[in-house]
């Protein structure tokens, strides 16, 4: 019996090319991907956990972006796309006037940074992602910029975990 799951066997066996695509539908960064495979063999869940958070912290602002581009607004899941719907399932049902509110506060935040704003929204409700959205508006490109790269690796984190659960 061994304390290192199957499907982490699986996965670091997987061939180059499915394996970039599997990581690439993780994370919509090549450097990324590419950064978290060079890492393989993982012993365990945590080494590949690790090699998420040194990949994510190695990308540059660019690569960032190319990350966050793989992302819908907070309050629009993508149609059809499994992990966009889990991540973002705290706003189904939600009430229209919040859901304006996210949109509009999307876009104003859009127009000052650039980019889709980023929250791991798992667990979190509608009002206190709009609650973030709004503290973190009056951040400089700098600081957003090294939160959102944050909340992407709280985001990948756990897409890996659901990964490696079969969920």
């Amino acid at each position: 019996m061994t304390d290192r799951p199957l499907a982490l066997d699986c996965l670091a066996a997987t061939d180059a090319g499915e394996l970039r695509r599997i990581l690439l539908d993780i994370c919509a960064s090549p450097a990324w991907a590419d950064a978290v495979a060079a890492a393989r063999p993982w012993r365990d869940r945590r080494a590949l956990l690790d090699a998420n958070a040194a990949a994510m912290a190695a990308l540059s602002t660019a690569d960032l972006h190319e990350a966050m581009a793989g992302h819908p607004r907070i309050g629009a899941p993508e149609p059809g796309n499994d992990a966009s719907r889990r991540d973002q399932a705290a706003v189904r049902g939600a009430d229209e006037a919040l859901l304006d509110e996210l949109r509009r506060a999307n876009a104003a935040y859009e127009v000052k940074f650039g980019h889709v704003f980023l929250i791991c929204a798992t667990g979190r409700t509608p009002a206190a992602m709009l609650t973030a959205l709004r503290e973190r508006h009056p951040n400089d490109p700098a600081t957003e910029t090294e939160i959102a790269r944050g909340e992407l690796r709280r985001i990948n984190d756990i897409r890996i975990t659901r990964l490696l659960e079969g969920d």
